[in-house]
């Protein structure tokens, strides 16, 4: 058997078990050994792989796989805190759905980036590159930002929503293998919170994540595509006169129609000169003091990805594939597979390139 010992780690750790944990579980197995088997020092016995591989669920094909996707180079938005362990299962969860896109993108035609990436060395700024985004993507700039996971996937970005914690992700984008354009998104937040996060991801996106050129090691990632979302979501020249002598009875209309949070606007109106540092810190208080900060009044509406799981479900309807034929097609286990692909919505007619 040609087994790929980085796979094993993969799934190891997917799994959530340590060596340690790994080893007690396995007869035969020490966690000397296989930590020397990982680090592709030692070799394990047949008897003893073929145990490591029923227990962990994955079928033996999987362990042949090389796996890529750019995560590493991705820009997560971690809460502080976050142990390893959930890490690890997040970093390996995002590589399985860049791996599950290209191997879809062999029989599905998913739709082409059609995204303008932006170089910031050249002179423009994270402002400027979200106002000419609206207009790339005919956004007049007195409106709001509708449909947003339909617009980004008719664009070529392909949102797929995860079920994660709250307080250790919020989202992440990275380009598969075979390039394509992924964004993950925590399914548990308030639709206002999700808009932000897409929004903050289509900013690394469009500035960070082009093929076409480096990112130096001085530019602060983060700040820079906080400040395009931004501006991408409440238009600087559009919001700011109704951000002058805001009030608190202000929040409520202004976050239905922008479709941001109550916070969001508060803070967009510091970062225009709107309010003062004193007023800033009032309306926080108001927030806080009534509950707000947790769980603000008004669900703003936000449409759902389709296009990832329109994929799948093209090879269950028009390409014929039982659970068990996708088992062996994508090489994961079925349940893996149910977890990361099973959704009710459809929205994109994707076309079958091969069958």
């Amino acid at each position: 058997m040609n087994f790929n010992y980085k796979q094993l780690t993969f799934v190891r750790e997917y799994r959530g078990y340590s060596q340690t944990e790994l080893a007690s579980k396995i007869p035969g197995l020490s966690q000397s050994n296989l930590s020397k088997f990982e680090k592709g020092l030692g070799i394990l016995s047949a008897d003893v792989v073929k145990r490591i591989i029923d227990f962990l669920g994955f079928p033996e094909e999987f362990y042949n796989v090389k796996i890529g996707n750019n995560v590493d180079n991705a820009h997560y938005r971690r809460r502080s805190g976050i142990s390893k362990k959930d890490r690890c299962h997040i970093d390996y969860s995002n590589k399985i759905i860049g791996y599950l896109v290209d191997e879809m993108s062999d029989s599905i035609e998913f739709p082409e980036m059609n995204l303008r990436f932006i170089d910031l060395e050249e002179g423009y700024t994270p402002e400027s590159a979200a106002k000419f985004t609206r207009r790339y993507m005919g956004i007049p700039d007195s409106e709001p930002v509708k449909d947003i996971c339909t617009l980004l996937e008719k664009y070529g970005v392909i949102i797929v929503e995860k079920d994660y914690d709250e307080d250790i992700f919020d989202g992440v984008s990275f380009t598969t293998d075979k390039g394509a354009f992924v964004l993950v998104l925590n399914k548990n937040f308030s639709n206002d919170h999700k808009r932000l996060t897409i929004a903050h991801e289509l900013g690394h996106i469009i500035m960070h994540l082009s093929p076409n050129y480096p990112i130096p090691d001085y530019r602060d990632k983060e700040n820079e595509a906080f400040r395009f979302a931004a501006e991408f979501l409440m238009p600087s020249e559009s919001i700011k006169p109704s951000l002058r002598n805001l009030r608190l009875n202000y929040l409520a209309p202004l976050k239905e129609y922008w479709l941001t949070s109550m916070a969001s606007i508060i803070r967009r109106a510091k970062e225009l000169a709107c309010i003062d540092e004193n007023k800033y810190k009032y309306f926080y208080i108001e927030l806080s003091r009534r509950g707000y900060t947790k769980h603000e009044p008004i669900n703003v509406e936000i449409d759902e990805p389709s296009v990832f799981y329109e994929a799948y479900s093209l090879f269950k309807t028009e390409l014929g594939y039982t659970m068990n034929d996708l088992s062996k097609a994508f090489k994961l286990p079925i349940d893996i597979i149910q977890d990361f692909c099973e959704k009710d919505k459809k929205k994109f007619r994707l076309k079958i390139v091969r069958y």
